[in-house]
């Protein structure tokens, strides 16, 4: 099994910078993926940004030069720095571990909030 404990949310002022962070652990794969997913009141889960194990990263459109997606594979951690940020960055951020093996696997974090306000 994988747990996944993000940390890092919080209040922030538009403008403002935030930065999450998401540890895994239990049977982690050497190669897989990780990344950050949110979901804002009313709406679809949506994809942030991921980045897999040799480092190669993809960042949703909305959020491209703004935020920055990074991993520590010795400590199987992956970061969200968040700049820039705007009101509709609010949402509920969700770590996401994906595995491959006999079948493919997704875990998921708790989730951690992140509110911007104007």
């Amino acid at each position: 099994q994988v747990q996944l404990v993000e940390s890092g949310g919080g209040l922030v002022q538009a403008g403002g910078s935030l930065r999450l962070s998401c540890a895994a652990s239990g049977s982690i794969f050497s190669f897989n993926a990780m990344g950050w997913y949110r979901q804002a009141p009313g709406k679809q889960r949506e994809l942030v940004a991921t980045i897999i194990s040799s480092g190669i990263a993809n960042y949703a459109d909305s959020v491209k030069g703004r935020f920055t997606i990074s991993r520590d594979n010795a400590k199987n951690t992956v970061y969200l720095q968040m700049n820039s940020l705007k009101p509709e960055d609010t949402a509920v951020y969700y770590c996401n571990l994906r595995q491959w093996g006999a079948t493919t696997r997704d875990y998921w974090g708790q989730g951690t909030q992140v509110t911007v306000s104007s």
